[in-house]
């Protein structure tokens, strides 16, 4: 049985774009469409890796919950992949890097994503 991938991002569209690429390539795949409700099945799943939208409910729902995740005990050893286009939909003219205290991720990907970063990414921290 392959490793279980939890998305949380409000894009449905998205997350079945993401979730058909990740099971085709034998990783099991369950969806969250809010922080609350993704930070409730991580604890009650411990998926081997979160992919994790930024601007869900709020601008900065994704960076709240990174922090979350990594300050319980029963999600803190879970790797988090933020995934996210704040950038080019807020023109924002810097890129966000991997933060221990502030952006407590293992690595950050732009979107639009690239299916094989997306992959190589993923392999790289689950």
């Amino acid at each position: 049985m392959g490793k279980l991938i939890l998305i949380i991002d409000d894009d449905g569209d998205f997350a079945d774009a993401m979730s058909t690429l990740l099971e085709s390539s034998g990783y099991r795949v369950d969806y969250a469409s809010s922080g609350e409700q993704g930070f409730e099945m991580a604890e009650r799943l411990s998926p081997d890796l979160i992919l994790l939208d930024v601007m869900m409910t709020t601008k900065t729902e994704g960076f709240d919950l990174s922090r979350k995740l990594t300050a319980e005990e029963s999600t803190k050893k879970i790797p988090v992949i933020l995934v996210t286009g704040i950038r080019r939909d807020l023109n924002i003219p810097y890129s966000f890097e991997p933060d221990e205290e502030w952006l407590p991720v293992k690595a950050v990907i732009e979107k639009p994503i690239r299916p094989e970063t997306l992959l190589k990414t993923v392999a790289e921290h689950i």
